[in-house]
Formats: structure tokens, sequence, C-alpha cells
């Protein structure tokens, strides 16, 4: 009979503790990077004055709108002022993920402008530069805005209406799951307290129609 080996029975739960060890630093150190590349997210989000680099004076341009196609007549992803604003937030807060991107849009129009409401009985929508200017607008004028930027940078989007209110929507394949509704994605700027991907539940539940742009 064989002698037993006190030292190799000593070492050989030591080789499995190290073994399972190195599996996991394996695991953590994979898995986070996918895991970005997956979902990215915005390293900065820029101020207005970090993107708005140039003199733009107000249009001075109204319109009466008549149905809620002449919202379109707002919406110019080519127009260099939301061209070169588009890009200088992307290129600030981001790499080269589309959902960096989106995201670094929604959060740029969240926090950077003041939610103001229009006179009683009165629609006013100005065009995005008149906006940026002010500082702020109505719920349509600020999703108008982040139409013209996401549109600029290649992110369909449509704008959707409920009672009283306008916010957006844009379609995201690359994005994860978790912040689709049917296959897109809502935000809602003036929604200050909502993430990414998350509109007030009242407006989950209103009635909505769309404007593709």
């Amino acid at each position: 009979m064989d002698e037993e080996n006190p030292e190799e029975d000593r070492q050989s739960p030591l080789i499995y503790i190290i073994a399972v060890f190195l599996i996991l630093l394996l695991l953590l150190m994979v898995f986070p990077h996918y895991g970005v590349k997956l979902d990215p997210r915005p390293i900065i989000i820029p101020e207005l004055k970090d993107v708005l680099l140039f003199d733009i004076d107000l249009s001075n341009e109204t319109k009466t709108l008549k149905s809620r196609k002449d919202f379109l007549d707002f919406v110019n992803p080519r127009d260099p002022i939301v061209k070169n604003t588009a890009n200088k937030i992307v290129t600030i807060a981001c790499g080269g993920e589309k959902v960096c991107h989106a995201k670094a849009i929604y959060y740029f129009v969240r926090d950077n402008f003041d939610y103001v409401a229009d006179p009683v009985n009165f629609e006013y929508v100005e065009k995005p530069q008149d906006f940026m200017i002010s500082g702020g607008g109505d719920c349509e004028s600020g999703t108008l805005l982040m139409a013209n930027l996401m549109e600029s940078v290649g992110i369909n989007s449509q704008l959707v209406f409920i009672p009283g209110h306008a916010f957006l929507r844009i379609k995201l394949v690359e994005a994860l799951d978790k912040y689709k509704r049917e296959g897109w994605i809502y935000l809602d700027w003036t929604c200050k307290d909502c993430d990414f991907g998350e509109i007030p539940i009242s407006n989950t539940k209103a009635y909505k129609s769309f404007l593709e742009i």
C-alpha cells in the first residue's frame, strides 16, 4: 500500500483556490470591457458655453402652426449651427459609440435648458438657435432642438405628442433593450429626474401620436 503524502494533501486545496481566483480575475477584466462597449456612457456632459463657441443672432422667425406637420419646418439637421453644436457635444462627451452620442445629447438638453411655458392660448415655437440663445423654452422647442441634434449625428427621431405635452423618441438598434419601449427609446428633456430612456409614468399611459422627422 502506498503511503499518503501529507504535503500533497495540503497543496491541493491551495491550487484550487488559486485557480478560482485567477478565473474570477479574468472575468472581472473581460466583462467590464464588453459592458462599456454595450452600454457606453458619456465621460462628461458639456455646458452650453462649451459648445456654442460662435456668435449667433436671433432669427426673429415665427410661424403659425396650422397642423403638427408644420413642426417639421423647424427641423434642419444640416444647419451649420445645429451640426457644429451636435459634433461638439459628442466629441467632448464620447468616443465613437452612437449610444453614447444619444445619451450625451439628451443629458446636454436636459441639464442646460429650463422649461418655460408659453403664454396662455398662444403656441410659440422657435428655431433651435433661438432656443439655445434664450436658454429655455417650452416642451416643443426643447424637443425640436434635441431632434435636430440627434438627426444631425444620424439618429432617427420622432416627435411624440400627448395632450398638452411633447417629447421625443429615437430608434437606436445598438442600445440595450432596458432602454426601449416597443423598440423605441423615449426621452423627455423637461423631466429633470429622468435618466436616459425614462419618462414620467403619466406620459407612458397617455394617448400618443407621432411625427416622423
